[in-house]
């Protein structure tokens, strides 16, 4: 990572758990969490990147943890988790980031198409967390990080299935907070805005479209990257965050 994080001594030594950890922003995550020197493991289907992403982060420092699981498969995601706090000692932070932004048309989405969207953006968000209630309670300092999106908020025509999951995880997210409070766990979201990864540029992106949305639609004129999402994950993570629950951070770069 190319910007500097600040260092939180209280993540040192702590059970993290990261869903999509692969590639994109998980990646950078679960790299970000290991220079805080946390136990990370983290959960994915992509076992090619998750092998080339422990090779990066382990050259640097400890080795990542991976775990293969479909998380759109409830008993699969389950187990995975019990499998991570089983191999860490625990869960002290859970972080619900997978999610694929595949667009449809409202006009013509199939409703497997619709039920797909849903099974891997919005459902392992509800049953990878409760899976790990029991460890992140026990662990006396229990945090989940959601990852939800702008999208919602940006009347985007070709999103329906991914903007309606990334808007469920907000509700989500507070609905975890009212619940999960008493027993000692914080609940909250970052929502990011026009991230440059390489399946965005793979798929959606273009390098003027990129400039043109900088230009016309950001304060912040530069692009926006995986590791900008470092930074405010690891604070809703730490003890520094320790009074906020079931809020969003948005970060954006100032999209107007």
């Amino acid at each position: 990572m190319s910007t500097p994080v600040t260092q939180y001594g209280c993540l040192q030594g702590v059970p993290v758990l990261v869903t999509g950890g692969a590639s994109g922003i998980g990646a950078e995550l679960v790299a970000g969490f290991s220079a805080q020197g946390a136990r990370v493991a983290f959960i994915d289907i992509d076992s090619n990147a998750a092998a080339a992403l422990c090779d990066r982060v382990g050259a640097k420092g400890s080795r990542p943890l991976f775990i293969h699981a479909d998380l759109s498969d409830v008993t699969a995601a389950q187990v995975a988790v019990r499998e991570a706090a089983a191999a860490l000692g625990g869960i002290s932070v859970l972080v619900n980031n997978a999610a694929r932004d595949d667009r449809n048309d409202p006009l013509t989405i199939s409703e497997a198409e619709w039920d797909r969207s849903l099974s891997i953006n919005l459902k392992p968000v509800m049953f990878a967390s409760q899976a790990a209630i029991p460890f992140l309670q026990a662990s006396g300092r229990g945090a989940i990080v959601n990852f939800s999106s702008i999208a919602y908020l940006l009347n985007m025509g070709d999103l329906p299935a991914y903007g309606a999951s990334k808007a469920g995880i907000i509700g989500l997210t507070k609905t975890l907070a009212g619940r999960l409070g008493p027993l000692g766990i914080r609940v909250n979201a970052v929502l990011p805005g026009m991230i440059v990864t390489e399946r965005q540029k793979q798929l959606w992106l273009t390098e003027d479209g990129i400039a043109d949305f900088v230009a016309t639609r950001q304060c912040i004129k530069r692009p926006l990257l995986a590791e900008d999402l470092v930074g405010p994950c690891l604070f809703l993570a730490s003890s520094q965050s320790a009074a906020m629950t079931a809020q969003h951070i948005i970060v954006d770069g100032g999209v107007f």
